[in-house]
């Protein structure tokens, strides 16, 4: 099999970023899948895609990149008012103040700092796949750190976390108003349940196959069963949760969960930060600008007790420029996802951004390559 072409369109003025890409191509392995995608202040400006049956229309698992568009319905609703990140979440949820939660405030929640983030006994796939029995256990949980005092990545839950607050106050689930404000008002290929009718289109999850070298990187993590990570993973249970195989279950890519149960092309993840960010379509941007400052701001910056390392949340969001990519401007906000996909806006430069790949990349998060990637498309963008 030979390395695949790099097809697609790119503005002029972001040649480059077509050749940054091909050149990347040429060194994965010859059955790369994968997408890339750009807006400039609502204008798509990178539409690429590479992989034998790959095309721009095609839908991959994009795991934890999903939190931003759950991130997106809260920050909508916080600035119509429905909202108000300084009240208690009890307010909103009352049966959440067991074992003494009682305090959390909604933007400490946003902001990874609950201490909620599994519970004891673990999930099965079922309640994994559904963000209401989810927050149904937490709520009788007991936080694995004092709320607000640390922070750690609520990795399989804040989706469910946050969308219950959603749905308290809204009478609606998360998804539902994900699909009503942003989603089918744009045509967005980024899905939070994903309809029959797109199943022809998704490209099931590839898992990673790492290197030795990689492999033994891999081993020397802490492997205890009972570690923060191992219960924010789900790995503490008797069957094990398999991450890389999680949006290949077809009632989980159904129901959507808004932690980590997204579906989307690159097109969808850029085309949805540009609507939040721009004028797109004809359409005001999503987000007002006191908005953006608001979710884009670090709220939680340091030592990850969950990651075992340096990470930054905005409010839901990971605050990108300082997590990733750190050439990006102040405010820059966004998420990636365990298989390598990334998107994000950054509004100093009206830049949103979109990339999925079919395989996982080691050793998880945002791919190695969005980092060479996003750097031209960046470029090019402040060169305009």
């Amino acid at each position: 099999m030979t390395t695949q072409a790099v097809q697609g369109t790119v503005a002029e003025g972001f040649e480059a970023v077509r050749e940054e890409f091909a050149a990347f191509v040429a060194t994965e392995r010859p059955d790369y899948e994968g997408q890339l995608c750009a807006y400039v202040h609502g204008r798509r400006v990178v539409d690429l895609w590479a992989g034998e049956v790959a095309g721009p229309d095609a839908l991959y698992g994009v795991f934890s990149s999903t939190k931003g568009a759950a991130h997106l319905v809260v920050a909508l609703l916080v600035q119509d008012g429905t909202l108000e990140l300084d009240r208690k979440v009890t307010y909103y949820w009352p049966e959440f103040a067991a074992e003494g939660k009682g305090q959390l405030t909604l933007r400490e929640l946003l902001a990874h700092r609950a201490g909620l983030i599994g519970t004891d006994t673990g999930f099965s796939l079922a309640e994994l796949a559904d963000d209401r029995q989810i927050a149904e256990r937490l709520a009788d949980q007991r936080p694995f750190w004092r709320p607000g005092t640390a922070f750690g990545y609520h990795a399989l839950v804040i989706g469910a976390l946050t969308g219950e607050v959603v749905r308290r106050a809204t009478g609606r689930t998360l998804q539902e108003v994900y699909e009503e404000r942003v989603r089918a008002p744009h045509g967005l290929d980024f899905h939070l349940g994903l309809a029959a009718a797109h199943e022809p289109r998704f490209r099931p999850t590839q898992p990673m196959e790492p290197t030795p070298k990689q492999q033994a990187l891999l081993d020397a993590l802490p492997q205890g069963p009972h570690t923060l990570a191992a219960i924010a993973f789900n790995r503490h249970v008797e069957v094990p949760t398999d991450l890389e195989l999680l949006p290949n279950d077809p009632v989980v890519r159904a129901k959507g969960p808004a932690s980590a149960g997204g579906v989307a092309s690159a097109r969808g993840l850029a085309g949805m930060y540009a609507a939040a960010l721009s004028e797109l379509d004809g359409k005001a941007p999503l987000l007002k600008e006191d908005t953006v400052a608001e979710f884009g701001q670090i709220h939680a910056a340091g030592y990850d007790l969950v990651a075992r390392g340096h990470k930054s949340y905005g409010l839901g969001f990971q605050a990108t420029a300082d997590t990733w990519h750190p050439f990006l401007g102040a405010g820059s906000f966004g998420h990636s996802g365990a298989a390598g996909s990334q998107g994000f806006a950054d509004p100093r430069s009206g830049l949103a951004y979109g990339y999925t790949r079919r395989r996982f990349a080691f050793p998880g998060g945002a791919a190695p390559e969005n980092g060479r990637l996003v750097k031209a498309v960046h470029k090019a963008a402040l060169a305009r």
